[in-house]
């Protein structure tokens, strides 16, 4: 059976430390969340952040907004974010009502408070070879815990199934920047298992029950990004767990694995960011 990557249990190690390391500053991180709409899944999300970071010190705002309020608007706030010296990290929950292009919002965004990474400068960077001022979230999760469980990355074969901007397309860059030979899978993607089978790291990021067993090499490692709601009201991931796990050297569950590593890095890249500025 492999071997679970536990990423609750890393999690909490990492939140204990930054808490001792927020501690010592005279002044604290703060991070502002803009909330556009009622998204049900958005608002949990959003509360869930603002509850730990003020758990470990670090000074947590909401601003919300009605699902109709025009893109202007929005990024008049943004632009008095970046202004406001007592704000030093700046998040925009996404996903976006349809009529606000999330481009232009994203741009809107001072690259160095930019705690998601998602901004145009700081995928440049990524993409560029350059150290961004932040690495997106849930990627950098995904190699914090890797490497804690000693997983070797250079040389090794990665597959990751799914190119969005917030997972696959930046996982990928940070994979090749470690020395991995990566392949980037996605809908229109022919002979799936063929490619599958050849991985010695698997990564799936869909949100759609995509990965069998009979898809995956011997020995692997599995990394589930996808969680939702099956037809039963089960949440589960991209991949069978239960078969999965007979045939992988190591496996995330669903829940429990790479989203409680996603809050992780989000916290870390708030202290990070509130160091770069102060220190600039």
């Amino acid at each position: 059976m492999a071997i679970i990557l536990d990423g609750k249990k890393l999690r909490d190690k990492i939140l204990n430390e930054l808490t001792i390391k927020i501690n010592t500053y005279s002044n604290k991180p703060s991070l502002a969340v803009i909330l556009v709409g009622d998204n049900p899944a958005s608002k949990l999300y959003v509360n869930n952040k603002k509850k730990i970071a003020e758990k470990i010190g670090i000074n947590s705002q909401i601003f919300e907004y009605e699902s109709n309020t025009n893109e202007k608007e929005i990024i008049k706030k943004i632009k008095e974010l970046n202004a406001d010296k007592n704000i030093t990290a700046i998040l925009v929950q996404l996903p976006l009502p349809k009529h606000i292009s999330r481009e232009k919002i994203l741009s809107a965004i001072d690259p160095q408070k930019d705690v998601d990474g998602l901004s145009p400068i700081n995928f440049g960077k990524l993409f560029s070879g350059l150290k961004p001022y932040a690495y997106p979230c849930t990627p950098k999760g995904i190699l914090l815990l890797l490497d804690e469980y000693n997983i070797e990355i250079e040389g090794r074969k990665v597959v990751i199934i799914g190119r969005s901007n917030l997972v696959g397309k930046p996982l990928a860059q940070m994979m090749l920047d470690r020395n991995a030979t990566v392949t980037v899978c996605h809908r229109h993607t022919k002979n799936l298992t063929e490619i599958t089978k050849t991985a010695d790291i698997l990564i799936s990021a869909t949100g759609e029950y995509i990965v069998k067993g009979e898809m995956l090499k011997h020995g692997c490692v599995v990394v589930d990004v996808g969680i939702f709601k099956d037809s039963t009201g089960k949440t589960r991931g991209d991949i069978d767990f239960e078969n999965a796990s007979k045939i992988a050297s190591y496996i995330t569950p669903v829940p429990g694995g790479v989203g409680p590593m996603t809050i992780a890095s989000l916290m870390i890249n708030t202290v990070e960011l509130y160091l770069n500025n102060k220190n600039a």
